[in-house]
This record gives C-alpha cells, sequence and structure tokens, in this order.
C-alpha cells in the first residue's frame, strides 16, 4: 500500500508517516520508482504508534514501547516501568493544573469586574 492509504488507515497524515520514517521509526520498503510501499507489519506499527502518541508518549518513549512490542522476550515489567512513569508525569501535570485552576479561580472571584482600575488578577501577577 502507498503512503496516502497507510495514512488512511492509521489515521495519521503522511507527513507524520514521513517523519516516523526519518527519526528511523519504520523502515517502509520503497518501490523501483523510489515511492514507499507499506506492508501490513509497518501499518501495525503506524496504528501502534497513532495510539502511544494519542496518549501523549514522547517519541523516545513511543522509540521504547516499539522495541519492547517487537522484543518477544521481553518482560511485561519493562513496558509496566514505562507506562508508570509515564502516568506519574501525567499525574503531576493534572496536579499542576488543579493548583492553577484554584488560584486563577480564585483571583476571578476576587476581581469586582467593574470600571474601578483596582484588580486583584493585575495584582497577583505583578507581584
Amino acid at each position: 500500500m502507498n503512503i496516502s492509504e497507510a495514512a488512511a488507515s492509521a489515521g495519521l497524515p503522511a507527513k507524520t508517516i514521513r517523519y516516523y520514517e526519518d527519526i528511523g521509526l519504520l523502515h517502509p520498503a520503497r518501490d523501483a520508482n523510489g515511492y514507499r510501499r507499506f506492508s501490513d507489519n509497518d501499518l501495525h506499527k503506524l496504528t501502534f504508534l497513532a495510539r502511544a502518541r494519542g496518549l501523549g508518549f514522547s517519541i523516545e518513549d513511543c522509540r521504547r514501547l516499539l522495541a519492547l512490542w517487537e522484543d518477544q522476550e521481553r518482560a511485561s515489567a519493562d513496558v509496566r516501568q514505562l507506562a508508570s512513569a509515564h502516568l506519574q508525569g501525567i499525574e503531576a501535570k493534572i496536579a499542576d493544573l488543579r493548583a492553577m485552576h484554584d488560584t486563577l479561580s480564585d483571583l476571578v472571584q476576587r476581581c469586582a469586574g467593574d470600571n474601578r482600575p483596582d484588580c486583584p488578577i493585575l495584582n497577583s501577577l505583578q507581584s
């Protein structure tokens, strides 16, 4: 299958597929005319990468996950460790977002939002 068919099947833009090839995540075969030819295995990798990226894994984490996926001798503990570290990062981001939400919500409630120049939001940002 060609790149546009692979892109449609995996739900990825062709530009992303080219990028994945450029950074070595994927190695599709080439026809005599130089066009990429994607196998079923390439399509499985693209779908895998799309799902992993959709869960917020970094490119390097995707590289590790892909290597683990291809390694039939892998230990599931290695996969779990990688996913657990990513989950901890997500939880830290959620905590940061909650703190930002709470702070901003408090500032918005304290701001009168009228014609007076006094504004707790701006006062907080300047200090």
